[in-house]
This record gives C-alpha cells, structure tokens and sequence, in this order.
C-alpha cells in the first residue's frame, strides 16, 4: 500500500482492521440498437442491428424496404394514398440514397426541424418508458435484452401510441 493511500484509510478503531473492498463490475451483454417504426396505434417494425454493424444509408434502406411490406400487411386499406413519413436529422437519414429509397417506396418525409423536441416523439415519448424499464437490470445476452423489450412495446395501449 502506498503512503497516499494509507492517508485515505481510517486509523485506528474498527475501520483499521478493515480492508477496503473492491467490487467486481458484471460484465453486459453490451450495446444493442434497434430501428424502431411506429405510428399512432402500434408498433409496426422493430430491426435490431447486428453487432458490429452501423446505420448507413445502405443498411437504413433494407428495414424501410420491410416497413413498407409491414404496412401493406398491417394497414391494408389504410394506406391508399402514401405515407407521411417523420425521421429525426441523422446521416443516414439525409443521403440521397435513402432519400432516393423514399421517393421509390412512395414515402413522403415531413421535414424535422433542428432542435425540435416536438417533433421528436420516439425520444420524448417512446424511448423514455422504454429506457425505464431496462434501467438498472443486467442481461447475459442480446435475445434477453431484446424479448424484454418487444415484451414492453407490445404491453403498450393503443392509446399510448396516439
């Protein structure tokens, strides 16, 4: 032990025959990233990114490819005249490919004003419950993190949505 951290334990008494104790910190499963779509009355797609993987214009244009088939499926009826479509100022949002990839699945994007938490509602509103709800658990693996996860977005009301 050196002399600076001698000085920081206590002397004498109990504290003295005491050693100072050193948790181990659990090792995560890690990060994990999901693309979440919604819209007023359910979740309609949830793409969770492979380790390693990042979202770029090439990657971001598969899962609206997906939603576009999910809507089809879930809103059939519903989507007769387009999609208004509402994404945040990410890269990967703003390239002319993904822009390209829109105007082809017949999307229309509403634009996003810088620093408009209004128009942020996944991470004003979605995000928030969801975050809670991981807060504080450790999981051993990805497929855990994720079923706890789908298992509180699909517990959500209809209403919550809206």
């Amino acid at each position: 032990m050196t002399r600076k951290q001698s000085n920081n334990q206590w002397s004498g008494g109990i504290a003295a025959h005491t050693a100072s104790k050193k948790f181990r910190v659990l090792k995560s499963a890690g990060k994990l990233l999901a693309l979440i779509f919604w819209d007023q009355d359910s979740i309609l797609l949830t793409d969770y990114l492979p380790k390693g993987q990042t979202v770029n214009a090439e990657y971001y244009s598969s899962p609206l490819v997906q939603l576009k088939d999910t809507l089809k499926e879930k809103r059939h009826g519903k989507v007769t005249k387009g999609v208004l479509f509402l994404h945040d100022n990410a890269p990967a949002h703003r390239t002319l490919a993904t822009q390209k990839t829109l105007a082809y699945l017949g999307f229309q994007c509403l634009d996003h004003p810088s620093y408009s938490p209004d128009l942020a509602p996944s991470d004003y509103h979605l995000f928030p419950g969801l975050k809670k709800q991981l807060k504080g658990r450790h999981f051993s693996s990805d497929a855990e993190v994720i079923a706890v996860a789908e298992t509180w977005l699909d517990g959500q009301p209809s209403d919550f949505f809206f």
